[in-house]
């Protein structure tokens, strides 16, 4: 079953380009590992944060996207630059018959 998940990325007011720049550095290249349904950067500049919205053909799939390096550079920069650690919530699709 597919797995959805949804990432709330609050960096420090004066990390937020870098952070939203260093996500954008790896859209195409998440998109493309196998497993990944859909991979999407969405900010509310209002109030500070970054979202992910993403779609995953199983936990596996994401599992090798956390391993990936460019995944574990971004997570390492994340340690200077986030206000509070990323919250993630996973979910499934309800079928609606």
């Amino acid at each position: 079953m597919t797995l959805h998940a949804f990432a709330t990325i609050t960096p420090k007011p004066a990390h937020f380009d870098d952070a939203r720049a260093a996500i954008c550095n790896i859209v195409q290249r998440t998109r493309d590992e196998t497993g990944c349904l859909a991979f999407n950067l969405l900010e509310n500049r209002d109030q500070g944060t970054l979202h992910l919205s993403e779609n995953w053909a199983d936990r596996p799939a994401l599992d090798a996207h956390y391993a990936k390096d460019y995944t574990k550079e971004v997570f390492a920069q994340y340690e200077d630059w986030l206000a509070e650690p990323v919250a993630i919530t996973f979910m499934q699709a309800v079928e609606v018959a």
